[in-house]
């Protein structure tokens, strides 16, 4: 399978910090690999129902969930973009997350098992010059990927509040440079 990109935009901000280091790590890929960009924002879920313990579950077929399900599964590499909101993920990728627990039980689907192998990675702009309060975004990330046997890349961490401030953190613009480049190790909880 030829790699193709997913980038999932979890800002509530149109080219935020967050999207604008992504696409300067996107612009590193070879030409050949495809990318798809989707906006939370502009492709809203709604609210996340838990029918885990029952049993009507079906597969979307139209909306932001069938776009958003059908996305992830025909990508090989999903890129969460989101901001560091509150030391985690946005609240629109959360719940692109939440989903991920409602797919694993659609029938006909076997989410678990597509996602396996395949690679998540992450890109963040936050406020702090302390990267360590981006553990918990990088957390939720790391041990998404290492329950569904996925391969994770690590989070591209950028510096940034005011829009366009990430452009000025030299260090993220070269790290953007080479972040897709390495083999991603398959994930594992910590102290696994």
């Amino acid at each position: 399978m030829s790699r193709r990109f997913l980038f999932v935009l979890g800002s509530s901000r149109s080219a935020g910090n967050t999207e604008l280091l992504a696409r300067r790590a996107a612009e590193q890929l070879p030409t050949d690999v495809e990318q798809q960009w989707i906006s939370l924002a502009e492709h809203p879920l709604p609210d996340f129902v838990d029918l885990r313990h029952d049993s009507d579950h079906t597969r979307p077929r139209e909306g932001n969930a069938a776009l958003l399900l059908d996305a992830t599964l025909a990508a090989t590499d999903i890129v969460i973009a989101s901001p560091l909101y509150w030391y985690s993920v946005s609240g629109h990728t959360k719940r692109y997350l939440d989903y991920w627990s409602g797919w694993l039980r659609t029938p006909h689907v076997d989410f678990k098992a597509t996602m396996a192998g395949r690679t998540l990675w992450g890109v963040t702009a936050l406020a702090d010059a302390e990267p360590v309060v981006a553990d918990p975004l990088i957390g939720t990330l790391n041990n998404s990927a290492a329950y569904l046997k996925m391969r994770f890349g690590g989070v591209l961490l950028g510096n940034g509040s005011k829009p366009g401030d990430v452009l000025n953190d030299t260090a993220a613009l070269a790290r953007a440079k080479t972040f897709f480049a390495s083999e991603a190790p398959l994930a594992r909880f910590p102290g696994a």
